[in-house]
């Protein structure tokens, strides 16, 4: 499970702390539904004006309503087209976890709220719903708390790499990238991961496309997480391999651009 949208959430060379955070700061994070305006703005608009935005999918690119389902009417929200978060412990449950949700530093697409990360039980809940057993594994409360603080790190790690390829467009898109909708493709392995594996590199644990606006364009972006061995103190183990997608002629040139400077730096 990613993020979830809810009111109050590889590298180049220069760092997202050296230069976009103060002029993206100084824009409006919401903007015009990109397929009723070509034009590249920061103009504010309502969000109630804008197309409800599904926010969690198993396909990043498909517009299609996650496997939540219930004997009961429930109130769908519009803007994740998900009934509300469930916090309520799961059967059989051997302790209690926290319901508290930590928000994110990611913008969400046409709005001027931020991602707000599952909380403990939301988590726990999830992994049921994906016929994970608690029985199976020796869990304890520190357990969840712990994978919840690796699973945002995660986040917002890869938040950062994004923000540094971005660098690229910030003339373009003076007010940065807010993410529209993302997914997780864990069995569909990239090109890329997969010509790794043939010269004898492991292949990612986990995949993940983003997509993101840039200023009234929308960007893939594929992350592959590779396992880095022991959790740091910063909850940190994976190795992100985070870039765009070849989706266009701008995306195939960010890459020969970054990759000849990697090469020649």
């Amino acid at each position: 499970m990613g993020l979830s949208a809810s009111s109050p959430l590889t590298t180049i060379q220069t760092t997202v702390s050296e230069q976009p955070q103060s002029e993206i700061s100084q824009c409006p994070m919401h903007q015009k539904n990109v397929e009723a305006s070509p034009m590249k703005s920061c103009d504010s608009s309502s969000e109630n004006q804008n197309p409800p935005v599904p926010a969690h999918q198993e396909r990043a690119y498909e517009y299609v309503q996650c496997p939540a389902k219930s004997t009961t009417e429930e109130k769908i929200d519009p803007r994740n087209m998900m009934p509300p978060p469930n916090q309520q412990p799961s059967p059989g449950q051997p302790f209690q976890l926290s319901t508290v949700r930590e928000e994110s530093t990611i913008p969400r697409a046409y709005s001027e709220q931020k991602w707000v990360y599952p909380s403990e039980q939301m988590f726990w809940n999830a992994m049921l719903r994906k016929g994970w057993r608690w029985k199976d594994d020796d869990m304890n409360p520190e357990d969840m708390s712990n994978i919840i603080k690796i699973h945002n790190r995660n986040n917002e790690q890869t938040w950062k790499e994004i923000l540094k390829w971005e660098l690229l467009h910030l003339r373009d898109c003076p007010c940065g990238p807010t993410l529209v909708r993302f997914g997780g493709k864990a069995k569909e392995y990239s090109p890329r991961a997969r010509i790794r594996s043939w010269m004898g590199y492991e292949l990612p644990f986990d995949r993940h496309d983003w997509i993101v606006d840039r200023c009234g364009t929308q960007v893939r972006y594929i992350i592959d997480y590779y396992d880095g061995g022991n959790v740091d103190k910063d909850y940190q183990f994976t190795i992100l391999d985070v870039r765009p997608a070849f989706d266009s002629l701008t995306a195939v040139w960010d890459r020969m651009k970054v990759a000849w400077w990697r090469w020649t730096s």
